[in-house]
């Protein structure tokens, strides 16, 4: 399948999955920004309002992490089952097993884009400046969607291969999730050695900080470090997509049968 007509095939899929999805609901495309704003709610309401949370600007830090968060976490999730849920389509015809995560990539794109906007308009309302510096952010969401592809690549072979992997993605997420600095400022931690450390070894810390750092302080991320990790992950998916294509009809099989 020429590249071209593969990426029009994604996006088709991805828009018809959209349409399906927002006719399921009243509120429709509402959803898109409402969902991950509840989510921002509910922690706020334990962080701030029950555990008494005196940081300065915590809402704003939280919605910033979290919100650059859901992209990477429902999307992983969504696409390490979608090989085993388009097992009907895979039945009948022959395409590449990388088209269907690569279509709830390009779904989640679309979700995202609007999570962004409510994002900026929320810091914009508090009393952020949209500088110059915000065009660092053009670099930093080009890597995420590399690292989130790869994953996203990843996980659906796994759960293709095993259905356990499903669960272990969840777990995955949710380790993530506490572990990524999304509660938490990782530039605070007592050690600037612990905090290098950590930026070092997990690479989503390091960008929803990089967010962090752009939109709220006005400061440049490590742009080494981030193309150090655009670069790996670059490579991740280069490897990934030369297994899914060699072993596409054995992932085809294995999504029929097992």
């Amino acid at each position: 399948m020429p590249f071209l007509q593969y990426i029009r095939l994604a996006d088709t899929m991805a828009r018809m999955a959209l349409r399906a999805d927002a006719a399921r609901y009243f509120l429709g495309y509402i959803w898109w920004v409402l969902e991950p704003l509840l989510w921002v709610g509910v922690f706020y309401l334990v962080f701030v309002v029950l555990l008494d949370s005196r940081e300065p600007n915590f809402m704003i830090f939280l919605a910033t992490g979290k919100l650059a968060f859901v992209w990477f976490s429902k999307t992983v999730s969504q696409a390490g089952n979608s090989i085993v849920n388009g097992r009907g389509l895979v039945g009948k015809i022959s395409v590449p097993m990388t088209l269907f995560p690569m279509a709830v990539v390009q779904e989640s794109l679309y979700r995202q884009a609007a999570v962004f906007v409510m994002l900026a308009a929320l810091l914009i309302n508090d009393g952020y400046e949209v500088t110059l510096t915000w065009w660092y952010l053009v670099p930093l969401i080009l890597v995420y969607y590399v690292l989130i592809l790869a994953c996203s690549f990843i996980g659906a072979c796994l759960v293709c291969i095993a259905r356990d992997f499903s669960q272990m993605i969840t777990l995955g997420v949710m380790f993530l999730l506490f572990m990524s600095g999304i509660f938490w400022d990782v530039r605070a931690l007592d050690d600037p050695v612990k905090t290098q450390l950590v930026l070092d070894l997990n690479p989503l810390c390091f960008i929803l900080d990089a967010f962090r750092q752009i939109m709220m302080y006005n400061t440049p991320p490590d742009m080494v470090h981030l193309a150090a990790i655009g670069a790996g992950f670059g490579a991740v998916l280069c490897v990934m997509v030369l297994i899914m294509r060699g072993g596409g009809q054995y992932l085809a099989l294995k999504a029929l049968t097992a």
